[in-house]
């Protein structure tokens, strides 16, 4: 990490080769996913509404707690990790610390939202479809982001110095406290 916080990683062969790596695994989870939801649930609320609760027209039956638990129980993890990877990533970035923020809470807002809203399609009401295509949207969105962010970090090692994760000012602080000013 000591590479990641001050600059250097350029230098590393290893780690630029498995953060490139990382790179590509992660571009391609993020098109299946697209490809995925487009062709199960669709970008309309009626068809999301359609999977999740069944429809009779196509002789499709509603998923059922067992289904969706199983998705869930896979989901929950996996997503927790993209996210934690992509946003501990973001962090050494040189965005403002409210930036990270707010970046940082609506990627893991968005994640668990996407995933809770089937939920609340099947079992509380088919309105909710609108907000599992939003929290979709926006997963999507805010993933692509962090892609094109490490992208883009991995580039600018090849180029220049990447910005500490901590400012001068912060350093000056920090510095001073440990002395005792």
């Amino acid at each position: 990490m000591k590479y990641m916080e001050r600059g250097g990683f350029e230098s590393q062969g290893l780690m630029r080769a498995t953060l490139g790596w990382t790179l590509v695994l992660l571009t391609g989870f993020w098109i299946t996913n697209l490809v995925l939801f487009a062709t199960r649930l669709g970008f309309a609320p009626a068809s999301i509404a359609a999977y999740y609760r069944g429809s009779e027209a196509e002789f499709r039956p509603p998923r059922t707690a067992g289904a969706m638990l199983e998705v869930t129980h896979s989901h929950l993890p996996m997503m927790a990790l993209v996210v934690l990877l992509l946003t501990h990533l973001m962090i050494f970035s040189s965005y403002s610390r409210r930036a990270k923020i707010v970046f940082i809470a609506a990627a893991f807002l968005s994640a668990l939202l996407e995933e809770g809203a089937g939920w609340l399609v099947r079992f509380v009401h088919p309105g909710f479809a609108w907000l599992k295509l939003a929290a979709f949207v926006a997963l999507q969105g805010l993933l692509a982001f962090l892609l094109v962010g490490l992208a883009r970090y991995l580039r600018a090692g090849k180029q220049e110095k990447i910005a500490p994760i901590v400012s001068d000012e912060d350093a000056l602080k920090l510095s001073r406290r440990r002395r005792g000013y």
